[in-house]
């Protein structure tokens, strides 16, 4: 049996991916660049049966993921950066109640309501929590459009094995790209695993009840111990990258999403150049893949970091080299996307850059 290949636009790879691994109930609200996402939801979930809402607003859409994760659904919401920023509260709730629901950030300009051309400035939003207290959201970064079909059945699987909100971080360029997809003759669903944590009554006809509110310090502090050895664990477990040419490299780009796309086209530039340049892409950006950047380390004289904002995965590269290699940065603001010989010429031309 051959696999059925498709064309699909960025947003409708992720809403057709989600569908195929099972999905049961998506609420959203419309905003660009996603809305081809909540479009084609509407048309597939209620084709098929299934449940689809789109909720007054992102406020409720993100307490309506609560209420169906509870249940033990698999479910899902999707916005656009400030339509993000309003779920904030409502992430949090999941992730101190761990319940798992996938939220998809298909990121456009800002801060504000900026523009709808794609950024990469929602970074420190989604790895460091975005809302209050201290907690983790497992972050995915795919950067072609048949990996945003491929990694939405990984989104839910991970949501579910640690009980954990996911989020799937892309920008307003993949979201709006279309390209070919590969759909599998027979597609994997979502493995649930144990239930058992949801609502309703368990064995002893006694009500289960799912909250995040504990007055007493101690207990407080209880449940928070319990969230970072879980964090700790995921960690150690689920660090995923991709390499390019790194075998001999002595220079690394590490891109995500769009930027790693760059990077390649930078690769094949100057590899023709006798420069020995390879990539590092995280594929999880939390939890970061400190692990393989420390691998490469020794033979590393320096590493490029490229993103569509003002410095923010940066952060996350400086703690992994720990000052053990030099770092550089190429950053574009408000939706402006760099050309690769643009890029080219301020690392190897510009000799006056100072390193970060």
């Amino acid at each position: 049996m051959q696999n059925k290949r498709i064309l699909l636009k960025g947003n409708e790879a992720i809403a057709k991916g989600a569908i195929d691994a099972g999905l049961e109930a998506y609420f959203g609200y419309p905003i660009t660049p996603q809305s081809e996402l909540i479009e084609y939801m509407a048309r597939e979930m209620t084709r098929l049966g299934r449940i689809f809402i789109q909720a007054e607003s992102e406020i409720a859409a993100i307490n309506m993921v609560f209420g169906a994760s509870s249940a033990g659904a698999s479910v899902m919401t999707s916005s656009s950066s400030p339509g993000i920023s309003l779920k904030q509260e409502g992430i949090s709730y999941l992730a101190a109640c761990e319940l798992p629901a996938v939220i998809v950030n298909v990121m456009r300009g800002g801060p504000g309501l900026g523009n709808i051309a794609p950024s990469q400035s929602d970074y420190f939003q989604a790895v460091k929590g975005g809302g209050h207290g201290d907690y983790h959201n497992i972050v995915l970064a795919p950067n072609s459009v048949s990996e945003m079909y491929s990694i939405m059945l990984d989104a839910f699987n991970l949501a579910f094995k640690w009980k954990n909100p996911v989020m799937v971080l892309a920008d307003g360029m993949l979201g709006q790209m279309i390209e070919n997809v590969y759909i599998p003759q027979k597609t994997k669903k979502i493995k649930k695993g144990d239930l058992s944590w949801t609502v309703g009554k368990n064995s002893n006809n006694k009500q289960k009840i799912i909250h995040s509110l504990f007055l007493e310090p101690e207990k407080l502090e209880k449940v928070n111990l319990n969230l970072q050895k879980k964090y700790k664990q995921i960690k150690e477990q689920e660090q995923k990258y991709e390499e390019y040419k790194m075998n001999d490299a002595d220079i690394a780009i590490i891109a995500y999403g769009l930027c790693s796309r760059i990077g390649k086209g930078i690769i094949e530039k100057l590899r023709g150049k006798s420069k020995k340049i390879g990539l590092i892409r995280p594929r999880t950006l939390w939890p970061f893949p400190s692990d393989t950047i420390n691998k490469h380390l020794k033979k590393l004289k320096e590493i490029w970091v490229i993103e569509l904002s003002s410095g923010q995965m940066i952060e996350d590269v400086k703690l992994a080299v720990n000052g053990k290699t030099k770092v550089r940065f190429f950053g574009k603001l408000g939706g402006v996307v760099p050309t690769e010989e643009e890029i080219i010429k301020f690392f190897t031309l510009n000799d006056k850059i100072s390193n970060v």
